[in-house]
């Protein structure tokens, strides 16, 4: 069964309310008049930024004009999508472990039927080993207790699943070759970090390129990214930007085409496959 992302529901719920006050020629202020609440709360639920109460939903359409007899089937659509977007997903229960901002895209991979990333030091999350994610972690500034290591390897390996699910999302990872030499932790640990690399390389799904030294600059040398696009249209594509304390999300069309054609031109001048194949390997034997 298909994985129904709250977070997505919420993502679509927030487009299509803007889009009905627009189409009802109001603006936020006169939204939030007519309804007797403050423009910033209109503010943060067309932004998305706090939920949005199913009773809240039914007052929006009313104003917007969903009441009509013509118009209950759409009507209808959208309250089911608020009461959707109002549950809990898996990754809710990890909230200890996972910042707020981070839990957005887990429920926004959660639901994916597209994830092409680009990752210029570390392997993607999606495929790294419990030990090579540990090695990395006990390394940071702010390093977590054991408890929470585990805590987090075991949201990883959630997310993993995705991957070999019926309905898993088509996965295209381009990896600088500095994530490929960069020692992680022992040499056994990178070794089986490669491995497992390679081992993931047979799923149909699964795409890997390396980008290597040899090809100098490229345009994405300012950092990662992952472009998540979903199975139905109204669910527009967006761009995760992280850092070391927060995340953004470019969902303005132009953005999201500007990371489109650098992904192009990465896997344009990445390795293909089968070399990248070759290059991983070598890696790691030369680690042997």
């Amino acid at each position: 069964m298909a994985v129904l992302s709250p977070t997505v529901r919420q993502r679509r719920l927030v487009q299509e309310l803007r889009r009905l006050r627009l189409e009802a020629g109001l603006s936020q202020v006169e939204v939030a008049r007519q309804l007797d609440w403050s423009e910033s709360k209109q503010i943060k639920i067309e932004r998305g930024i706090i939920p949005i109460r199913v009773p809240d939903v039914r007052a929006m359409l009313d104003l917007y004009g969903l009441s009509a007899l013509d118009r209950h089937q759409e009507r209808d659509m959208l309250l089911q999508l608020a009461r959707d977007a109002r549950q809990r997903g898996w990754w809710h229960s990890y909230g200890d472990v996972i910042p707020g901002w981070f839990e957005i895209y887990v429920g926004l991979e959660a639901e994916a039927s597209t994830l092409r990333t680009y990752q210029p030091e570390l392997v993607h999350g999606l495929l790294q080993t419990p030990d090579y994610y540990r090695a990395f972690m006990q390394i940071s500034p702010a390093a977590s207790s054991d408890e929470e290591m585990e805590r987090k390897i075991e949201v990883r390996k959630s997310r993993q699943a995705r991957l070999d699910a019926a309905d898993a999302p088509n996965y295209w990872t381009i990896m600088n070759e500095a994530a490929l030499r960069r020692p992680a932790g022992s040499p056994a640990t990178m070794r089986a970090q490669l491995d497992h690399i390679l081992e993931r390389m047979t799923h149909p799904k699964v795409t890997v390129q390396v980008l290597p030294f040899s090809v100098g600059m490229h345009p994405a040398m300012d950092g990662p990214f992952v472009i998540v696009g979903f199975p139905e249209s109204a669910d527009l594509d967006v761009v995760y930007l992280e850092s070391q304390t927060g995340a953004l999300y470019l969902e303005e069309r132009a953005q999201v085409d500007r990371y489109n054609q650098v992904f192009d031109h990465l896997r344009a001048k990445a390795l293909d496959p089968v070399d990248s194949r070759a290059l991983i390997a070598q890696a790691a034997r030369d680690l042997s």
